[in-house]
């Protein structure tokens, strides 16, 4: 523990006086990490479309208006890329299409946005700014069902459906880019991340968002089947990691797994939530057709790789992310409806 506590040790001092650009950075990952580089001295940029059925929100970056910069911009404009990624130090690229049943309604826009998008990115970087850093947010969703369990960056990468397959060429090109041109990148494959800020409207980010709105409008959660084991990483935890890969030269060229504290099924999330919550109730439902075709099972992740070469680990347990999470959304809520 004394290791990954030193490993983290400085955090600040790499960010202070930075410039750092976020893509989708008025969302729930890109807001929390704002506000962390923000406190360190950073000098921020944001960069997000605010289209409505994505993670976008003001109010994510509430009290922080005239500490950081927001640019408008869709990550499709590859006319306004140069002119906001030249001169920046760091790239995070958090931009994405998550909803995995838009991307089969609406497997174009996926397109556009999740592998497109990215490589118009990358150029942007290759001619305008090689000397960036960049960590490009991934997905656990591109190994599909897994053959094994816990997940390790070895595992087969056979995404299940149309995002899981643009995700993964995205990241395939971040790596590339690092292998041809020298450009420093670092991927990290994100599993289910929690807490402040994330979407709750609906199931377009996370299932667990649509969980706790269900619960503090006093509705009962619904789950489908409920026997899947799934891993959660608290968003502080991931601004680490974040921040980790960005900041160590270990990480550059790496692919990483993140995770959280062990597997848990979603029955068993849905009690603690609920007990967490001091009250509520659940419903279990038959898991959709239309859902089941796209869904990997059982997941959780080998997160060894970045603990034994960046020193993270996750530091929240579960019980203690519910509960933030819960705090901020009853006095947050009419914000995220």
């Amino acid at each position: 523990m004394a290791a990954v506590a030193a490993s983290s040790r400085g955090l600040g001092r790499c960010f202070a006086g930075k410039r750092v650009v976020i893509t989708g950075g008025l969302g729930f990952i890109g807001s929390n990490l704002a506000r962390t580089l923000v406190r360190q001295g950073a000098r921020v940029l944001l960069i997000d479309s605010l289209i409505p059925e994505y993670g976008g929100n003001l109010r994510n970056i509430r009290g922080l208006e005239r500490r950081l910069e927001v640019n408008f911009a869709d990550v499709r404009d590859t006319h306004v890329l140069p002119a906001l990624l030249r001169g920046q130090d760091v790239l995070f690229n958090l931009a994405g299409q998550t909803s995995h049943l838009d991307a089969v309604n609406d497997p174009a826009t996926d397109l556009e946005i999740n592998c497109r998008a990215q490589l118009s990115i990358l150029e942007a970087c290759r001619r305008h700014n090689p000397g960036i850093i960049i960590v490009f947010a991934s997905t656990r969703q591109i190994y599909g069902r897994p053959d094994r369990l816990p997940v390790d960056e070895g595992h087969p990468v056979r995404p299940v459906d149309v995002n899981g397959i643009n995700k993964c060429a995205g990241e395939w090109y971040h790596t590339l880019y690092h292998q041809l041109y020298g450009i420093r990148t670092c991927v990290l494959r994100l599993t289910n991340t929690i807490g402040p800020r994330m979407r709750i409207k609906d199931a377009r980010q996370t299932f667990v968002g649509v969980w706790i709105r269900q619960l503090l409008e006093h509705r009962p959660i619904e789950v489908w089947g409920g026997g899947q084991l799934r891993d959660f990483t608290y968003v502080d935890d991931c601004v680490r990691a974040l921040e980790l890969a960005a900041s160590r030269e270990a990480a550059v060229g790496r692919v990483f797994n993140l995770g959280g504290g062990g597997p848990v099924s979603l029955r068993e999330l849905a009690r603690l939530m609920i007990a967490v919550n001091g009250g509520g109730r659940m419903a279990i439902r038959r898991f959709p057709a239309e859902r089941r075709k796209i869904d990997i099972g059982d997941y959780y992740a080998d997160w060894s790789a970045i603990r034994d070469a960046l020193g993270w680990e996750p530091r929240v347990p579960l019980r203690e992310a519910l509960r933030r999470t819960l705090v901020y959304y009853r006095r947050e809520l009419r914000y995220y409806r």
